[in-house]
């Protein structure tokens, strides 16, 4: 193993790390910016010397990713799946082989990409001859498959361990987190959070004092104007002044409502009630109108279910601050009362 050779590795695997983060990432997944299409196809052939597939079926997965995050249908959850699957598990997923390109049209409707995306490997092949031929086994060895096989673990970690260790600094209805160190070795792309909040923005590091190499070298391209229009957050963005979004209104309330056991809120419930009616005539009315009895249970105040109060003291437990905490509040107790309100029938019917 030369020096030469450990010296090749580095320069590759920052090269390479920045043609994902500016490019699969930034541009071709979110495009947060702009450029000409040669320099698109050259970041586009630059990426895939990483040897992580094509750039319209990583842009594809990505998009999938965050129309999914952290739900069911997100491929790399760890939330979902555990944290060695979400780290390269997925990858092995036969299933993640062709995902919709109906979501990268903008992508497909350049013949040079989909014939690039077709030659997924070839970029990576060509670079590792290129390594062989100059400095034989160790510049390949070391060069090129040291190098590649780091790479890939460094921008894993951004799918595993950015949901699963670090500071959320925004409500995103996701477990996208910002970690400093994974910044600094992914080149801003640990600032997760902040990207999960506003994902146009061209910079992800929104504070000063978060380095953000990739959008560094992509700010230095602007004023050669090789790249332009670069995306930049507003501030009432950064500051967290902004309601969120409806969809991820639901997801929060959802996990706000699912901290609680509608199951043992339910028992406690059918005891209550057993005290002051026949427990018979709540299941004889479940039995004939199940749909109507659920929504006037969940009108009433049922004895046991957390109030407004007891729910906003576990969402400022749970979540960051945002302007949404009250309807995030106010939809959990509906989401909790209805839950509730059906086990309550489920129990009724059940003891009938």
């Amino acid at each position: 193993m030369s020096v030469e050779a450990l010296w090749v590795a580095l320069a590759l695997y920052l090269i390479r790390m920045w043609a994902i983060t500016a490019g699969y990432h930034r541009y071709f997944s979110h495009r947060s910016y702009r450029t000409s299409r040669l320099f698109q196809f050259l970041l586009a052939f630059l990426g895939q010397t990483s040897a992580q597939r094509g750039v319209i079926w990583w842009a594809a997965v990505h998009r999938h990713h965050h129309l999914y995050s952290d739900t069911p249908q997100d491929v790399h959850s760890p939330r979902q799946h555990g944290f060695f699957y979400a780290h390269v598990g997925w990858i092995f997923n036969p299933s993640n082989l062709k995902p919709d390109y109906g979501t990268v049209r903008d992508l497909t409707r350049y013949p040079e990409l989909r014939l690039l995306n077709r030659l997924t490997y070839a970029p990576a092949f060509l670079l590792a001859i290129a390594l062989w031929l100059w400095g034989g086994w160790p510049m390949l060895v070391v060069g090129f498959f040291w190098s590649t096989v780091v790479l890939y673990h460094c921008t894993f970690f951004i799918n595993s361990l950015a949901h699963a260790s670090g500071r959320q600094r925004y409500v995103t209805g996701d477990d996208s987190r910002n970690n400093w160190f994974l910044a600094l070795l992914t080149l801003g792309e640990g600032w997760h959070n902040n990207h999960h909040h506003y994902q146009s923005s061209t910079r992800q590091g929104f504070r000063w004092y978060e380095v953000d190499v990739s959008f560094y070298v992509l700010k230095a391209m602007s004023w050669l104007h090789l790249v332009w229009s670069l995306r930049a957050p507003p501030e009432a963005v950064v500051r967290g002044e902004v309601p969120v979004g409806r969809k991820v209104l639901e997801k929060v309330a959802r996990d706000l409502a699912g901290s609680f056991s509608a199951e043992a809120i339910a028992g406690r419930v059918k005891e209550a009630w057993a005290e002051s009616h026949r427990f018979e005539d709540l299941a004889e009315r479940a039995r004939r109108a199940r749909s109507q009895v659920e929504a006037r249970l969940a009108e009433v105040s049922l004895p046991h279910l957390p109030t407004i109060p007891e729910l906003r003291e576990k969402a400022e437990e749970m979540f960051s601050e945002t302007p949404s905490l009250d309807d995030i509040v106010r939809r959990a107790h509906e989401l909790l009362a209805q839950a509730v309100a059906s086990r309550v029938c489920d129990l009724a019917l059940a003891g009938a």
